[in-house]
């Protein structure tokens, strides 16, 4: 009796061991795969650019009409000043990393909510965590995958993309980070 119950004990830590042994080689293979993701987003294309997610700075974006959330109609006509556009989708783990950021900036944008836009691409039932943290910052346009009439005004290629528009409907910066909008255009700040 005493040898079958040190046999169960030996292979109880054993068993025990191998496991944590696989936490940890878990945890640093999901380390890896973050870090290589941040810098697969972040690589330069060949001209030394990082990928385009939609219009450079000093491109014309399309008319577009939407309207928002809380029923407002939203165009490229209507837009005065400059305004802050954040395209993100919910099923995009990069917007989940870069929402924190935006969040910022667009508390920070001058003119308050009403420079800043959203544009949340989903259905209306995914979209609403997103929709909650950026109400009270943004106006909010919800639309289909890349199809909806504002995404597809800004020519948008992938998520998460972020520009500033003037008045004009032309880009002041755009990428697909928001802290790259304050290094490209600094006369919003």
């Amino acid at each position: 009796m005493v040898k079958v119950t040190s046999f169960l004990i030996a292979l109880v830590v054993l068993v025990g061991a191998v496991a944590v042994l696989n936490l940890l080689l878990t945890v640093g293979v999901i380390r890896r795969l973050r870090q290589h993701t941040e810098k697969l987003t972040n690589l330069p294309v060949p001209d030394g650019t990082a990928p385009s997610v939609m219009p450079g700075a000093g491109e014309q974006v399309d008319d577009f009409t939407a309207t928002t959330d809380d029923g407002e109609p939203v165009s490229r006509d209507l837009l005065s000043g400059q305004t802050l556009i954040g395209v993100l989708s919910p099923s995009c783990s990069a917007c989940e990393e870069r929402l924190p950021e935006f969040l910022v900036r667009a508390k920070e944008f001058p003119g308050g909510r009403g420079q800043v836009l959203a544009v949340l691409a989903g259905e209306r039932e995914e979209t609403a965590e997103y929709r909650e943290r950026l109400a009270p910052v943004a106006r909010l346009v919800i639309e289909p995958l890349l199809d909806g009439p504002v995404a597809a005004a800004l020519k948008v290629q992938g998520y998460p993309a972020f520009a500033v528009l003037d008045s004009t409907g032309t880009v002041v910066a755009s990428g697909h980070d928001p802290h790259q909008l304050q290094l490209l255009a600094p006369a919003v700040a």
